[in-house]
């Protein structure tokens, strides 16, 4: 018999995430969960499974592709989807660009700042009024300022500082029309959990988490692959070495570390004995103020 003194800390955090998740389903008259086929959102899936099963999910999954993810990931991204029989939404950051929503100033510049328009832009096209995401509070800095249930304006805008109490686990949905929640049920979840998560939910991950053999270039003391998006500079030295990816988004963003974890096990020792932030020296946009974290919040990000 499980007592409270058996419980894990994992137990407490799949709890807490899975009451969040049916505070949604229940204060919430049209959810979506953000599902990139990243490991967050992973988690997520497994969690919404503990939380709704036999049923449907009480809503469906979203994801903002901006184009330019990695191959592996949105064929997991699919794969998933349809294993769990759930609906999946994607729109495109192209499909902004065509309607002159999004501009670029440059071909080449990085599309993830301008996630957050597309991601309005689906917000009114289906009235969503809650975003149900995998952000944690260890990510970024601007994480931590944010509420479990995040309030955002009518303009999809987050306002640190005009944010809802939320003591004793009681979280406020309510809200008017044309304003909209964005819910995080594992904000209180470190990198750390994630994995040790996954490695006892048995969870499928995309083959990039893992450590494998690329070929990068060193940049600004980030580790940058090698692709069509992300060519050799002048002057720069190809090597081929064994990297995995710690958290994964667009590829002109998301840079690997030099790793040998080919194994969740031993992936949890790695995560361990780190002393980088997981994207201190993985995301490439937050190391610029005109895309950080926070500014980007501020204009309707996750």
């Amino acid at each position: 018999m499980t007592t409270l003194s058996n419980l894990t800390h994992l137990d407490w955090l799949e709890s807490e995430a899975i009451h969040i998740l049916r505070e949604v389903a229940g204060q919430c008259s049209n959810p979506v969960l953000l599902f990139s086929g990243g490991k967050d959102s992973l988690c997520l899936l497994r969690l919404a499974e503990k939380a709704f099963r036999p049923g449907r999910f009480p809503f469906p999954l979203l994801h903002i592709d901006t184009g330019h993810n990695y191959d592996e990931v949105i064929q997991f991204r699919d794969l998933r989807a349809k294993e769990l029989n759930e609906r999946l939404i994607v729109r495109s950051l192209e499909d902004s660009m065509k309607r002159g929503t999004i501009v670029l100033k440059t071909p080449d510049e990085p599309r993830n700042k301008h996630q957050s328009v597309t991601l309005l832009e689906t917000i009114a096209e289906f009235e969503f009024d809650c975003c149900i995401g995998g952000a944690r509070r260890d990510e970024e800095k601007a994480r931590a300022k944010e509420r479990i249930m995040s309030f955002r304006d009518e303009f999809g805008q987050w306002d640190p500082k005009n944010q809802r109490p939320e003591l004793w686990n009681l979280f406020n949905a309510k809200v008017h029309k044309g304003e909209n929640i964005r819910a995080f049920p594992i904000s209180n979840w470190t990198e750390m959990d994630v994995w040790q998560y996954i490695e006892r939910e048995n969870l499928g991950l995309p083959s990039i988490y893992f450590a494998h053999k690329r070929s990068i270039v060193r940049r600004g003391g980030a580790i940058v692959p090698i692709t069509s998006l992300t060519p050799k500079k002048d002057n720069e030295v190809i090597e081929e070495i064994m990297v995995r990816y710690r958290t994964v988004g667009d590829i002109t963003c998301t840079a690997p570390v030099e790793s040998v974890a080919d194994s969740v096990e031993k992936i949890i020792i790695e995560t361990a004995s780190t002393t980088i932030t997981e994207r201190g020296a993985t995301r490439l946009d937050d190391q610029t103020s005109d895309a950080s974290m926070e500014q980007r919040k501020k204009e309707g990000y996750f």
